[in-house]
């Protein structure tokens, strides 16, 4: 099958960086879906792909029929993008770790295994399934009040790894980017001092995601990419 006939599925869809893949993987031919827990797709969305919004991927049951459905309106499906998920700045003292943690942990973690798992049977029968997670730099070391956040992540990494090895025999690649500091407005809004053009675009990590999803990296599985800017 050749490359502009494939189908991708992004959870996280609607985000910043899941709308700037969604439009960098439909100028390339894609057919492309994204999947979002929000209530609506933004209009700025409309044209790129088909959109499923308010997705709850926690629940395995939820992930598991918005994929089965996708897979028959995209034709199959070649690649996931685990881009949902959710940051929180806490300190194991704070009076919101509790919460944090395990907010975190199903937001980051959970949605990504719940996705991998219902999308299995359709990558598996494309003969190149790609399976692409969002790690994080700050996984590898983690600054106060990053604890619950890295830890997710790092639990990402690990998912990675082990479903890279799990599905090395079945023709499907699993492989995650971690980024540094993504240039978004919420972060902007959040650090107004630090300068910005040293982050991570969101355009130039979706050209990442989308090279571990080309044929050309057929042979990279397992493997954590650090995309760290400029940081």
């Amino acid at each position: 099958m050749a490359q502009h006939q494939r189908a991708l599925v992004i959870t996280g869809g609607f985000g910043v960086l899941g709308s700037a893949v969604a439009r960098a993987a439909a100028a390339r031919g894609w057919r492309v879906a994204m999947v979002d827990s929000a209530p609506q797709a933004p209009p700025d969305l409309a044209g790129i792909g088909d959109t499923r919004a308010g997705v709850d991927l926690v629940d395995p049951a939820s992930a598991a029929r918005a994929m089965a459905e996708l897979n028959g309106t995209l034709g199959g499906v070649d690649a996931l993008f685990n881009i949902a998920g959710a940051f929180r700045w806490v300190t194991l003292e704070d009076s919101g770790a509790d919460d944090a943690w395990d907010l975190l942990f199903r937001a980051n973690v959970q949605t990504a295994a719940n996705a991998a798992r219902a999308a299995l049977p359709f990558l598996k029968a494309s003969g190149h399934g790609r399976i692409v997670n969002v790690g994080a730099g700050a996984a590898e070391h983690a600054a106060a009040g990053m604890g619950p956040y890295a830890a997710s992540k790092a639990g990402v990494h690990r998912l990675t790894e082990s479903l890279a090895a799990e599905l090395k025999d079945h023709g499907v690649t699993v492989n995650a980017v971690l980024p540094s500091i993504i240039d978004t407005p919420r972060n902007r809004a959040d650090m107004p001092s630090a300068d910005f053009t040293r982050w991570v675009g969101p355009a130039e990590l979706a050209e990442v995601m989308l090279f571990l999803a080309s044929d050309a990296a057929s042979a990279v599985t397992g493997a954590l990419i650090r995309v760290p800017g400029r940081v």
